[in-house]
């Protein structure tokens, strides 16, 4: 998967001599993370919800009025906005744009082509990802399966049982833990697996008989019963 069909196309970008007051707004009234700060054509910066948040926090609660005069009319993004931000390119994978956010602590990145801004990644774009993953809009049933060593032909072998206790199988996603504390179990992986099933109890029982651990499974029949209506 490529940066560029999930990125946030056509971001909105403001200037370094922006007022942090009127960026807040605008991070506020489109539900924004961040905003690349472009000048001359150039990413310069980048401000966050946090940075505008943080400094409006603090005028409130001094409830001094010359302090809330400055705020709205002399902070400039410039002063607060993240410089030189950590960015990817529209060609990178989500998987490279992934670990570069866990390893950096960062939660959005200006989306670059050519040293132009084209796009933004950001929380929301992650959680939409791993929604498709997980088959939010469809309602999947699921299960987990301990960690375990997957040689050739064990994904083969969990797909064939659980299609034979009538599960029809969307997806199988084996998760490894990085930084495992014993390295004699990084090479363990979870196996979550996604199907549509009349009855989910048979296939943990196949799953089960077969050998595999089943730590948690989740009947998505049943969690339509709860969902409210309206």
């Amino acid at each position: 998967m490529i940066v560029r069909n999930w990125m946030q196309v056509n971001p909105l970008v403001i200037s370094g001599d922006t007022l942090l007051s009127e960026a807040k707004r605008i991070i506020t009234e489109n539900n924004l993370h961040g905003l690349p700060v472009v000048d001359n054509g150039r990413l310069r910066g980048l401000i966050t919800r946090a940075n505008c948040l943080r400094a409006a926090h603090f005028v409130l609660r001094t409830q001094n009025t010359d302090e809330l005069n400055y705020f709205s009319t002399r902070i400039k993004v410039k002063d607060l906005m993240v410089r030189n931000p950590a960015t990817v390119d529209a060609n990178d994978t989500m998987e490279h744009c992934l670990h570069v956010g866990q390893e950096l602590g960062v939660a959005q990145f200006p989306v670059m082509d050519q040293d132009q801004v084209v796009g933004m990644i950001s929380a929301n774009e992650i959680f939409s990802l791993a929604a498709h993953f997980l088959g939010a809009w469809e309602k999947r049933s699921g299960v987990t399966l301990a960690p375990m060593d997957l040689k050739p032909g064990t994904i083969g072998r969990i797909t064939d049982i659980a299609e034979a206790a009538g599960a029809e199988v969307q997806a199988i996603y084996p998760i490894g833990k990085p930084g495992e504390i014993n390295p004699q179990e990084r090479h363990l992986k979870k196996v979550v697996i996604r199907f549509h099933a009349e009855d989910v109890k048979a296939v943990v029982s196949a799953l089960e008989s077969a050998g595999f651990e089943v730590l948690e499974s989740v009947n998505a029949q049943q969690h339509r019963e709860k969902e409210p209506t309206h």
